[in-house]
């Protein structure tokens, strides 16, 4: 249980940094207190179902992504949404950047 506790609070913590969100800033979205922000990071204690449906609102994360670390077709949805709302320009130079960074890990692998 431990080592799951650590592993959501390591991708509760990942997603907030990329969302460039403090504890404060994500507390406040998830209308949770900023230690249990911190706790939950931290692996320190187990979330109460009704707060880790919070996190997940408020960092639009999976409950999957969140529990499993696995990536669901909610994820890839959300994600659609954003790549649809693009101009052909920026959609093909969202490509390149995709196709680089695929590049970049295969050359990384070898």
């Amino acid at each position: 249980m431990e080592n799951l506790l650590n592993q959501m609070g390591k991708r509760i913590f990942e997603r907030r940094k990329q969302l460039r969100l403090t504890q404060e800033e994500s507390a406040k979205r998830a209308s949770i207190t900023p230690q249990t922000v911190s706790s939950a990071e931290l692996g320190k204690k187990a979330l109460r179902p009704e707060n880790i449906i919070r996190i997940v609102a408020a960092l639009e994360l999976s409950t999957d992504y969140l529990l499993l670390g696995k990536v669901t077709y909610e994820d890839y949805s959300k994600l659609s949404l954003k790549i649809f709302d693009l101009s052909p320009t920026q959609y093909r130079h969202l490509e390149e950047i995709i196709n680089s960074f695929i590049i970049a890990l295969h050359e990384k692998e070898i």
